[in-house]
């Protein structure tokens, strides 16, 4: 019989959201994290936007999850107070030949179940006299949210119902056995070893590790990750007033684009940019030398802000299934018995809309265990 019942591999606010979601049902669970806390990578180097869900294609995981899980972030945060704003999202097409675009998000995202409207520019205007707009997207859903606030509740909601969370502690090895698998895990120079009957591979920028770690051939699978920094830069707090929402522009193909932020703690930042790494080195540094194209893309957005407004920030770096240049991808979330590796739950390349998906991905993970999932 094995040791423990599930491992959950990653303590980012994925990996704690379905610790949470399965440890009252299931109190012999393990979560295993590399570092020394929970949500030191991906989970809380974000703009803690609660999305909406209008971007993704219909009938996509991550179209569903994150409809799904926004409205189950508000109802978590309204009950348990983590700190929130349900502050609205204007997505503006800053000249009338973004226009048709617009038409486009609007349609997609009320096929997805998204509550939005379209402006005029001058209604933009009425809600954000500083921006650039010549008619807008409204999403009165979309909110920023305390991605430490949220974690910190999912880790103890799963602590309190039995599970037990390992720091310090790197997952090295998986080796399938007749009951489950057995895990090798090196902590404080140790190696040490235990059985698992089921393995939820919640790692995220390493998921695609340790989906080899398991004999998954991940470029066959279609798992290899690559790795895409967005760096932030603040904004002087003399110009934090010129907008009270979340201002995005039209998307490209690789991102929702350098947008403007208030945080929660009411200061303002552009960004991410999408910057593909070309190896896997984590370099959160923000190069000062994107300052003037910062100012140019944030220019289209809010004119008057100046290059000398602007300060760096800060960093994240998301794991994206698709290379430069090639078309977004979806969510990875299978179990992979047809690989040989029952009771083995990939999760791969969760990125954006991750955090917001992240109590509706739990739900659909524990769905596939009990063999429920649509």
């Amino acid at each position: 019989m094995p040791d423990i019942g599930i491992t959950i591999v990653g303590g980012g606010v994925v990996g704690l959201a379905i610790a949470a979601r399965l440890a009252p049902r299931n109190p012999d669970l393990v979560v295993l994290e590399r570092h020394p806390k929970h949500g030191q990578e991906t989970s809380s180097r974000n703009s803690e936007v609660i999305h909406g869900g209008m971007y993704y294609p219909e009938g996509s995981l991550k179209a569903r999850l994150c409809v799904e899980g926004n409205r189950a972030i508000y109802e978590i945060c309204e009950a348990h107070a983590i700190p929130h704003k349900r502050c609205g999202k204007l997505i503006t097409a800053t000249e009338a030949g973004e226009l048709p675009a617009l038409d486009r998000i609007l349609a997609l995202g009320t096929a997805n179940g998204v509550e939005m409207h379209r402006m005029s520019a001058a209604e933009a205007l009425a809600l954000e006299p500083n921006i650039r707009s010549a008619g807008a997207l409204f999403s009165p859903n979309t909110g920023v949210v305390s991605a430490h606030g949220l974690m910190d509740y999912f880790f103890h909601q799963a602590i309190a119902a039995g599970a037990v969370f390992q720091p310090r502690s790197e997952l090295v090895g998986i080796e399938r056995g007749r009951d489950g698998y057995r895990l090798s895990v090196r902590a404080g120079g140790a190696t040490e070893s235990f059985t698992t009957e089921r393995v939820v591979n919640a790692a995220g920028l390493e998921a695609d590790t340790i989906s080899a770690l398991a004999g998954i051939d991940v470029d066959a699978a279609g798992y290899r990750l690559h790795y895409c920094k967005g760096s932030y830069f603040s904004v002087a707090s003399s110009k934090a007033g010129l907008v009270s929402r979340l201002v995005y522009p039209v998307p490209s193909p690789v991102s929702l684009g350098i947008h403007a932020l208030v945080d929660m703690a009411g200061r303002m930042k552009f960004g991410p940019d999408a910057e593909y790494l070309p190896d896997r080195r984590l370099d959160y540094r923000v190069d000062e030398t994107k300052l003037a194209a910062f100012g140019r893309s944030v220019r289209k957005l809010v004119p008057s802000i100046t290059d000398d407004d602007l300060a760096p920030d800060m960093s994240g770096i998301r794991p994206k299934l698709q290379a430069a240049g090639e078309p977004a991808r979806d969510f990875v979330i299978r179990e992979e018995t047809d690989r040989g590796l029952p009771g083995f739950f990939s999760l791969v390349g969760i990125d954006s809309p991750g955090l917001t998906s992240s109590p509706a991905i739990a739900r659909h993970v524990e769905a596939l265990m009990n063999g429920r999932a649509a």
